[in-house]
């Protein structure tokens, strides 16, 4: 390829990803880790009085716990302070009444996914998209014929309210406890938006189901949750996409990711990242496969200015795999 196709490859690159938008916020919480910051997410979200427990739990962990410094490839993080993050931006958007209609969205949020190319793929590709949009999903949709089969594809914040037995079991308790690492308790106490997916008994959902997740304010950080279910016979894929602007201050992405695999049951989870240099990219994400159970992680981590990922499968039943 000549330099030319090289400058233009790149160009194009940062058309599509690194445009920036002014930012617009209905609610955003002041710098910082704090257990008043704690307690005013959780409040703006009106969660339940047990994820006001679990987030107070995982920061003290978090106030514990030193800064990693062993880990396998660990790149310097000695740039990141999380008292110069906010950690928390609701949009200008009424994400609890639910959009999913794109043309509902104000024009900036949905010029933003329009460039990405995200409501072109649902058409075309896809059985549910949710995006998220700083620090809340702003639109969700799935195809009926999957919700009528009892397939739920819905942000975090919305399960914590309408299935809550099921993430009340499963998050953050057998797959990524906040005592894991200390990213994973910084996620536990200011986590916000994210995918719930559940999949029940012998259900194949043949086509993707997408989520995107856009960061677009200086000096921010992003902590969405993806918590999977897929019970025994099941089948999905799972894409998850990422992306921000560049600028002068550094932005943290700090999500985590739980799947569970029943027995026999297959999850595909795809990671396409697209960070900007000034993006600390560290995650965690993990599975548990039970017998027969298969987890295949595929991920694309391009750009960040240092990226910590290492996605893992618990083999926990015979015959599992990954």
């Amino acid at each position: 390829m000549s330099s030319k196709q090289d400058d233009l490859k790149e160009t194009n690159t940062e058309a599509r990803f690194e445009f920036k938008k002014e930012e617009k916020s209905a609610f955003k919480s002041e710098k910082g880790l704090t257990e008043e910051t704690v307690r005013v997410i959780s409040e703006d979200k009106d969660e339940p009085e047990w994820m006001l427990e679990r987030r107070l739990r995982a920061l003290e962990q978090f106030q514990e716990m030193p800064m990693p410094t062993d880990w396998p490839g660990q790149p310097d993080l000695s740039e990141v302070d999380v008292d110069e993050i906010v950690p928390y931006i609701r949009p200008d958007v009424d994400v609890r009444a639910g959009v999913d209609d794109w043309t509902e969205l104000p024009d900036d949020i949905k010029d933003t996914f329009d460039k990405l190319g995200i409501p072109e793929a649902e058409k075309n590709a896809l059985s549910g998209v949710g995006a998220q949009y700083e620090s809340e999903v702003v639109y969700q949709n799935m195809q009926e014929r999957w919700e009528e089969k009892g397939v739920i594809f819905c942000n975090m914040d919305e399960a914590v309210q309408e299935h809550e037995e099921l993430v009340r079991e499963h998050f953050m308790t057998k797959c990524v406890p906040p005592s894991d690492n200390k990213f994973a308790a910084l996620h536990g106490a200011i986590w916000s938006g994210g995918s719930f997916v559940y999949i029940p008994e012998n259900t194949t959902v043949d086509m993707p189901v997408q989520a995107y997740f856009r960061m677009n304010s200086e000096g921010m950080g992003q902590f969405e949750h993806t918590l999977i279910i897929a019970e025994e016979g099941a089948e999905v894929h799972y894409i998850e996409g990422c992306s921000a602007p560049k600028y002068s201050k550094f932005n943290l992405h700090c999500g985590g990711v739980e799947v569970f695999v029943d027995e026999d049951a297959h999850v595909q989870y795809s990671t396409v990242q697209n960070w900007s240099k000034n993006t600390y990219n560290l995650n965690t994400k993990r599975a548990i496969a039970e017998n027969g159970g298969r987890m295949e992680w595929i991920s694309g981590s391009m750009g960040s200015k240092a990226t910590m990922l290492y996605p893992s499968t618990i083999l926990k039943g015979r015959g599992a795999s990954d």
